[in-house]
């Protein structure tokens, strides 16, 4: 047989065989386009974030060393002279240069108190209105603010929260809150990914942002005709005495786009690691189809051989069939992925982050990468039972078609699965003996791939043996519909294990991460039970509170209602042990009264001394590491403060989850050595209340901040609540994307089922033929779908949980002690299994049900 005529038989055979394959194709699909739809998507919020920054940057830009560092802790961005700006603006090569003023350590709310910043953690900006804006946006509508009382809003934010000309707006700051008018509104000429944008003048920006007039938070530089960025960037470090960070547009473009493109390679290889499991769910299904398919033309192929077709030969042609599927699923599924980028897209807006379809970014790469994926994955699937096949004799022409080739788990393959399995057993066993979580994670990781590839090898043989007890538990109330059922999925151990190890693999990581998201939960409301003494829990939820939700807060202490109000502030420092080495550490500056809020053991002693005039605690990892003990004195050189001497007067146990290497010292300490203006605002605060006052107190605190919608106050119960719904969401994320793999596994159940009520066609018409009624027939395939859903969930369950618990151990290393197995979940998957084989069983047992018996019989 010719190249030739091996490529038109795979054609024809790929041809006649279009329906058998389609869900396979579908499987390709799917993930090639999760793969391809990633990439698009990322590669377009890259592309969206280059431009944007691009376009703010002017020529050369001019900034405070430590922009963007300190602004979040003192709640003022750091600043310039405007002296300064005067000096550049002589540098050789500079057109012009105008001083501005912008930060994100602001609050806007309208007139009913309602936020306007993002819900999606796109920041809230506030600057004044400059030159350098008309880069990026333009006036659609009013004016630019002219005094202390008008404001301008940018577009979007106006249309998202229907805001108009002359409606109120106020700023919370650090210095204060601003009322000002709406006076104008400005229109982004490129994509916006979500930020609220408000202007003021000048003056008024200075003073409500930065505290002081005559300074600004930048320069922005243009460069005069026939001088290159670069070369003006040197003439202005020429000019300036005083060190700045002084960088060219595509510096700063860079190094403003270096933050969200780390943040964007997180989702990126999240999202195709989930697109990988999708592909590794897929395996198994393409693997089942070319099997039964391979095992239905059993006597096609043998009579290919006996006509003088070669081995080489036929198992090209299977190969041939997998490459097309392969190019077909893949091509497709390329095109499905941009339009899934696109509808990722139209989410994100919706959900507010304004992504435009303009930008939209389809790489050479991307379809490259797809299309190789889906073509290599397809063919290397196929493999085996294109090998299978070419061990097909021509005797096989003598024999039924459909006869499976090997119906039993072979000897070498069981007593592989059972090394792997134990091996990972073992693996996992050890990850729970590890003293370091960092060593017991890596036992983690080769006990879950070692255990799974031992299921996944030694499924045939667990198929036997599950089956049969499930069928025991499940199947002896049908009767010898049930009996029946039960034969067919014991009929090929090795397909039932494969179509099991599909749903397996995407039910462990659902029950694994429904046992660690549980246990966290456990672990934190323990640890909070324990250690968090204080009734309320204050957080920001821009990272600092103002001074005058602060000063709020701790006027409530007049009413009786509240016993106190603890401050905490967290102090950057470089510490200098006795030995002389060097370490940047924060401290937690807090109130004396935050020793009773949040209770920690210490291993020496006493924690409350921690707080005296020139003392401190460290954790007691910290000082193992370093050999301290109460009584030495560590060197701390404040961030833009004086040094001090502290003498260590208490050693804290990290066992721990609240603080855990938390250093300690009095507020009182901490401001004798900063400056006033430098000393940071509360990232967090506790009360107490007064003894049988604790709804007075809670109402009062509520209504101190009420003001200030980004401050909560939060009980202890709230405080759980808050913890759960946090891990919950993120556990629901993750759920919704491993719902690919599953999905894939599902049509994996459909495409055993159908191939096989092909494959039983004669048989099946043999049972109706004596008596076996439709109903009875769809009855039978039914069950057998549920009895390889319930087996793949129960296989796929039991190990998740194994893999949850070993996780838990290793957690407990970090303070998160407590073992939960969220049986309600679990229990809910197992049942919900079972729906799953129903519904995969829905058309390959309508389409048995319609078959003509006749024709069933006479089939060949």
């Amino acid at each position: 047989m010719s190249a030739n005529t091996v490529m038109k038989t795979s054609l024809r055979n790929f041809v006649a065989h279009k329906g058998r394959m389609a869900l396979s194709a579908i499987a390709v699909l799917l993930s090639v386009a999760f793969v391809c739809g990633t990439l698009v998507f990322t590669d377009t919020m890259d592309k969206t974030f280059d431009k944007l920054f691009t376009a703010t940057s002017s020529d050369v830009t001019v900034s405070p060393k430590d922009s963007g560092t300190e602004g979040s802790a003192t709640g003022r961005p750091e600043s310039l002279p405007a002296s300064t700006v005067a000096a550049v603006a002589k540098a050789k090569g500079v057109k012009s240069a105008e001083g501005a003023v912008s930060s994100m350590n602001v609050t806007v709310v309208d007139s009913k108190n309602k936020n306007m910043g993002s819900e999606n953690g796109a920041p809230t900006i506030a600057g004044d209105w400059t030159r350098n804006d008309l880069r990026s946006m333009e006036i659609a509508s009013g004016h630019a603010p002219r005094g202390p009382t008008e404001v301008m809003v940018d577009a979007d934010t106006a249309k998202k929260h229907h805001l108009k000309l002359g409606d109120e707006l106020r700023t919370i700051a650090a210095t204060g809150d601003l009322k000002a008018r709406i006076v104008g509104v400005a229109a982004f000429k490129v994509t916006n990914p979500g930020a609220a944008v408000v202007y003021f003048d000048t003056a008024t920006a200075q003073r409500e942002l930065i505290g002081k007039t005559g300074r600004f938070t930048q320069i922005n530089v243009v460069a005069a005709t026939g001088y290159t960025d670069a070369q003006v960037k040197a003439n202005v470090k020429a000019a300036l005495t005083t060190p700045y960070k002084i960088q060219t547009q595509q510096e700063a473009a860079d190094a403003n786009a270096s933050d969200v493109s780390s943040f964007m390679d997180v989702i990126k290889y999240a999202l195709l690691g989930f697109a990988g499991i999708a592909f590794l769910v897929g395996i198994f299904l393409i693997i089942n189809t070319f099997s039964m398919l391979v095992a239905q033309r059993t006597r096609e192929i043998g009579l290919m051989r006996a006509i003088g077709s070669s081995r080489k030969q036929v198992n090209r042609s299977v190969l041939v069939e997998a490459l097309l599927l392969g190019v077909v699923g893949s091509v497709v599924g390329v095109a499905a992925g941009v339009g899934l980028a696109v509808g990722l897209m139209k989410l994100m807006s919706a959900a507010g982050m304004d992504l435009s379809t303009d930008d939209l970014t389809v790489k050479w790469t991307t379809p490259a990468i797809g299309l190789l994926l889906g073509i290599v994955v397809t063919v290397l699937a196929a493999y085996l039972p294109a090998r299978r096949a070419g061990k097909v004799s021509p005797m096989a022409a003598l024999r039924d078609a459909g006869t499976p080739a090997d119906t039993k788990a072979g000897v070498v393959r069981a007593v592989l699965g059972i090394l792997l399995t134990g091996g990972g057993g073992y693996a996992l066993y050890l990850a729970t003996q590890a003293d370091k979580a960092s060593q017991g994670s890596l036992w983690l990781g080769a006990g879950i791939v070692a255990s799974l590839i031992g299921f996944v090898v030694v499924g045939p043989l667990l198929a036997g043996v599950v089956v049969r007890v499930i069928s025991a538990v499940l199947l002896r109330f049908f009767g010898p519909v049930g009996r029946m059922a039960e034969r067919n999925a014991l009929r090929n151990p090795r397909r039932t294990g494969a179509t099991g190890a599909a749903l397996m693999i995407g039910l462990a990581l659902v029950a694994c991460l429904s046992v660690v998201g549980s246990s966290m939960v456990a672990s934190a409301t323990d640890q909070l039970d324990k250690s968090v003494g204080a009734d309320f829990i204050v957080e920001p939820a821009n990272g600092a509170i103002t001074p005058q939700a602060a000063a709020d807060l701790k006027k409530v202490t007049a009413s009786g209602d509240v016993s106190h109000v603890t401050e905490v502030k967290y102090v950057k420092t470089t510490l200098t042990t006795p030995g002389g080495v060097k370490e940047e550490e924060e401290l937690v500056a807090a109130s004396p009264s935050y020793a009773q809020d949040l209770r920690r053991e210490t291993t020496s002693g006493e924690l409350t001394a921690a707080y005296g005039k020139n003392a401190m605690s460290v954790g007691s990892e910290f000082a193992e590491k370093n050999g301290l003990k109460v009584g030495d004195l560590m060197t701390v050189a404040f961030d833009h403060g004086r040094t001090a001497k502290l003498r260590i007067a208490a050693i804290t146990s990290d066992d721990t989850v609240f603080d855990k290497g938390a250093m300690y010292t009095d507020i009182a300490t901490a401001t004798r050595y900063l400056p006033k203006d430098r000393v940071p605002l509360n990232g967090m605060m506790f009360a107490k209340a007064a003894e049988g006052k604790a709804d007075q107190a809670y109402a009062a605190l509520k209504k101190s901040v009420a003001a200030d919608p980004t401050v909560k106050v939060k009980d202890q119960t709230d405080y759980k609540e808050t913890l759960k719904d946090q891990i919950g969401q993120l556990l629901n994320m993750i759920y919704g994307l491993l719902a690919l793999a599953i999905i894939v596994a599902v049509l994996g159940v459909v495409n055993t089922l159908a191939l096989s009520v092909v494959e039983r066609t004669r048989e099946i018409g043999l049972m109706r033929a004596i008596g076996l009624s439709r109903r009875q027939l769809r009855r039978m395939i039914r069950l057998e779908s549920v009895v390889i859903a319930l087996f793949g969930a129960l296989l796929g369950l039991g190990l998740g949980m194994g893999w949850g618990a070993t996780a838990q151990k290793l957690l407990a290393l970090e303070g998160l002690g407590v073992l939960e197995i969220p049986w309600p979940t679990i229990l809910s998957v197992f049942v919900g299994s079972a729906f799953v084989g129903l519904f995969a069983a829905l058309v390959p047992a309508f389409r048995a049900g319609r078959m003509n018996v006749l024709n069933a019989i006479a089939t060949d």
